[in-house]
């Protein structure tokens, strides 16, 4: 509690709402249905006799996407989360100022 009487907000409560603390519930669908469609096309391949080499790859595809999607990605949640910020970076008409710790420094000359 602060001198005016209002509690500060810890920077990480947001961990206690994820589901083992990484993934959101959108994560977990995103995760369930690629995991589930890959085992049921696999299902589906295999009772038809079609399950070759290239057949078991492309039936791999969509889980393969879904793990991929929800990987943890240092300084982003996960890529899902770092592709929708590479998108708004580009699709918004925003104009983003830098201001990094380069800028600071000069050349000095010896």
């Amino acid at each position: 509690m602060n001198g005016n009487n209002q509690y500060l907000i810890p920077a990480n409560t947001k961990k206690g709402g994820l589901i083992l603390n990484i993934f959101m519930p959108i994560d977990l669908w995103i995760f369930g249905i690629g995991v589930g469609s890959t085992l049921l096309i696999l299902i589906l391949m295999s009772t038809l006799n079609h399950l070759d080499n290239l057949t078991s790859i492309v039936a791999l595809v969509p889980g393969l996407v879904a793990v991929v999607l929800v990987f943890p990605f240092p300084n982003y949640h996960n890529i899902r989360t770092a592709i929708g910020e590479v998108i708004a970076f580009y699709t918004n008409r925003q104009r983003y100022v830098w201001r990094g710790w380069c800028s600071s420094y000069e050349l000095k000359d010896k």
